[in-house]
């Protein structure tokens, strides 16, 4: 049993230091031979989470492989802490992504989105004015509205009647309360007497595909939906994660005991 725990976590830990070590390679690529504004704001979280895995599972296998408790040990509380930490943010991400649903539209296929609809934190702290930059800089890379454009063009009936993603629908058109004119789906003719309703995302908006409704209240709702859409998924691939390093623990307090049995009883 000794020999069998040991070997288990030892394969086991061999699986996340490669996984770690991909992850390590792939942030420093992108740091050492550039990217776009998107992949470097990605690969400090990358990287920071590769190191964290690498040392651990480093630990894990020094532990294991040499019989050493005292390094099992600390490999173990770190393991702890880390269930605790993901418990915790599963949670969390469940109560802050709790509010904030699409306004349907009339006539539309597609529903748009109110940056008031969600949690003050998420306002506050996800797509506040310092983390906005950031994230325009990624929308602009992805060409998700250029795109969207070219497969629209001129069709008004079948684009009023696509299901637009959330991003689509905030950040690549006006809101329909403005009531502009349809060209094509990233451009779009403000009336001479000007906006319907006087409000800041109609003021926003620009025909320019840099710019379109980037900086519109609707494309930060649309962001914040689409967050809550993938918090509320990773909230589920959370709870497999947590039940695969609670294994792992549960192996290795079987290793731990197993080495200090077998050190006790063959001194």
């Amino acid at each position: 049993m000794c020999r069998l725990s040991n070997i288990v976590l030892c394969l086991l830990n061999c699986c996340t230091l490669i996984i770690s070590l991909i992850a390590i390679f792939a942030a420093l690529h992108v740091r050492n031979h550039g990217g776009t504004a998107c992949q470097k704001f990605l690969q400090d979280p990358v990287l920071i989470v590769g190191i964290f895995f690498f040392v651990i599972s480093l630990f894990g296998l020094i532990g294991s492989c040499c019989r050493l408790n005292s390094i099992l040990y600390l490999y173990l509380i770190v393991l702890f802490l880390l269930i605790l930490a993901l418990m915790a943010f599963t949670i969390f991400s469940l109560l802050v992504t709790n509010k904030g649903i699409g306004q349907a539209v009339s006539g539309r296929g597609y529903k748009e989105y109110r940056l008031g609809d969600y949690s003050h934190w998420l306002q506050n702290y996800v797509v506040s004015d310092e983390n906005w930059i950031r994230i325009r800089s990624c929308l602009i890379d992805t060409l998700m509205c250029h795109n969207l454009a070219k497969e629209f063009n001129g069709r008004e009936a079948d684009f009023f009647n696509h299901n637009l993603s959330p991003i689509e629908s905030g950040c690549c058109k006006p809101p329909t309360y403005c009531g502009f004119k349809f060209k094509n789906a990233t451009y779009w003719v403000i009336p001479k007497a000007g906006p319907a309703v006087t409000d800041s995302d109609c003021t926003a908006w620009s025909n320019k595909q840099t710019i379109l409704c980037y900086d519109c209240k609707s494309c930060k709702g649309g962001i914040l939906a689409n967050i809550r859409k993938e918090w509320r998924h990773f909230a589920i691939f959370n709870t497999c994660v947590l039940t695969v390093i609670t294994i792992i623990y549960c192996i290795g307090c079987c290793a731990t005991r197993n080495n200090y049995k077998h050190s006790y009883r063959y001194p």
